[in-house]
């Protein structure tokens, strides 16, 4: 499977690589986000607006990027559990003739991504902007979550991982 694709993000091109196993400068990192497994099925949640993914979000300041992931994991999963590094998104907008240099996001941007085994799953009581989780069959990912082709490259990832941290 190929590794790096080009997207449409709001009307903006950007390129995607998938990294796997790397790490990227963390001033750079712009979001992280987790296959969670359990039972041997994996969580999708669903946003407002959205459709169903797997979660994941901004890091907040001050947060370590693990940490920023047990809060999301939390907030729209309503889950908890070990972690393990995947790899990272590269997103770069060098070839977006409408980037703004002094918006939200940098010229090149990484998301982290990371297996969770899920060990403890809470009730989902919607405090946060999750609507709804379900848990589906890791073959059956490709018709449910809607999100670029590299997810699938990630997934694939997400699977052979073991050991959580």
């Amino acid at each position: 499977m190929v590794n790096q694709i080009y997207e449409n993000w709001g009307g903006y091109p950007v390129k995607l690589t998938w990294l796997s196993k790397e790490k990227p400068q963390l001033s750079k990192v712009t979001s992280v986000h987790a296959y969670c497994f359990h039972q041997g099925k994996i969580l999708l949640v669903k946003v407002e607006g959205r459709g169903f993914n797997i979660p994941g979000g901004h890091i907040d300041e001050g947060e370590t990027p693990e940490e920023a992931l047990h809060r999301e994991v939390i907030e729209e999963g309503y889950v908890k559990g070990a972690i393990k590094y995947i790899g990272a998104l590269e997103v770069s907008h060098e070839e977006n003739p409408l980037f703004n240099p002094a918006g939200k996001y940098p010229l090149i941007g990484y998301q982290m991504f990371y297996r969770m085994d899920i060990e403890e799953c809470l009730p989902f009581l919607r405090e946060h902007e999750a609507i709804s989780r379900i848990w589906v069959e890791p073959e059956e990912i490709p018709y449910v979550m809607n999100d670029h082709k590299l997810s699938l490259l990630i997934l694939q990832d997400a699977l052979i991982v073991s050991n959580p941290i």
